[in-house]
């Protein structure tokens, strides 16, 4: 057991703590600023905390049930997410929880009717909230962890269930809503909520993978070594050519697969059509490129 422990202490990286505590404290601003001093809700564990502690007696608050609900659920998915994400992710839902409690207990923030930055513009607060809690997911996830329980409850059961992992939490946040909708008896705020959730999901999404993804192109030609080298010259960087067969005619082909940036799309395009006119090309959206500058 000591030595499992051991193992799994040196698997973390003691940098991405200070990020880990910033992606908490991110969290716990556009939560209890913008989003629960107007009864929106949050995704996920997040905003069942919310409707809990708006149901429940003010001493169960926001950060209780932050704690409460999200590190059991960790903790049942520590087997399978691994030991430093399960660590991670309790630190962040730790920090979440922490600074919560300073905002609406302990600084003079007056958090109880209103938005202090929005006061009660549902829009406003449904937005900037959305954007900043998932800017906070967003970090955490780029740091190995994640902020929420749901996210692990749907790896672990989301297969067995024969859908993805973003349908599971998608499916969780619906019925959520409903749930909100029907115990407050009314659908103004749960679909305001919506508006929450598509923000904080788009954010994370830029935060995990980037703003400015890159594109990969996968062209098939009769004329790889003029094309090769002609991408080659004109951006600076490599390119890989791989054999191929037709799957119709048989014949012998060569699929060269080259990365790009979106603004090199259509100089890339027109240097293939000018040399190859029938070349066959396919572009998709890569999510992170790593290379080792050194080669």
């Amino acid at each position: 057991m000591k030595k499992r422990l051991t193992q799994a202490l040196r698997t973390l990286r003691w940098g991405n703590f200070p990020l880990l505590f910033l992606a908490g404290c991110v969290n716990a601003f556009g939560v209890t600023i913008f989003l629960a001093p107007v009864r929106l809700y949050d995704s996920g564990i997040s905003g069942t905390s919310i409707l809990l502690s708006q149901i429940t007696p003010e001493s169960w608050s926001l950060s209780v049930f932050l704690l409460l609900l999200n590190i059991p659920l960790f903790l049942f998915g520590a087997k399978k997410q691994g030991a430093a994400f399960t660590v991670y992710s309790i630190f962040a839902v730790a920090v979440y929880a922490g600074a919560s409690w300073l905002i609406t207990d302990v600084l003079p923030i007056d958090v109880s009717m209103a938005s202090p930055l929005a006061g009660q513009d549902l829009l406003l607060c449904a937005l900037f909230g959305g954007v900043i809690s998932g800017a906070g997911s967003g970090l955490t996830i780029r740091c190995g962890g994640a902020i929420d329980g749901i996210d692990v409850m749907a790896v672990i059961f989301a297969k067995g269930l024969n859908i993805t992992v973003g349908t599971f939490v998608m499916i969780y946040n619906v019925l959520l809503y409903v749930v909100c909708g029907c115990v407050i008896h009314s659908w103004i705020l749960p679909l305001y909520s919506i508006v929450t959730y598509a923000a904080g999901l788009k954010t994370v999404d830029f935060i995990v993978e980037g703003f400015d993804r890159s594109k990969e192109v996968i062209i098939v030609t009769d004329k790889p070594r003029q094309i090769s080298d002609a991408l080659i010259e004109a951006f600076q960087c490599g390119t890989t050519k791989i054999a191929a067969v037709g799957g119709y005619s048989n014949a012998e082909k060569t699929v060269i697969y080259f990365v790009v940036n979106r603004f090199q799309i259509a100089r890339m395009r027109n240097i293939v059509h000018q040399i190859d006119p029938r070349a066959f090309m396919t572009i998709s959206e890569v999510a992170d490129v790593f290379k080792n500058n050194d080669r």
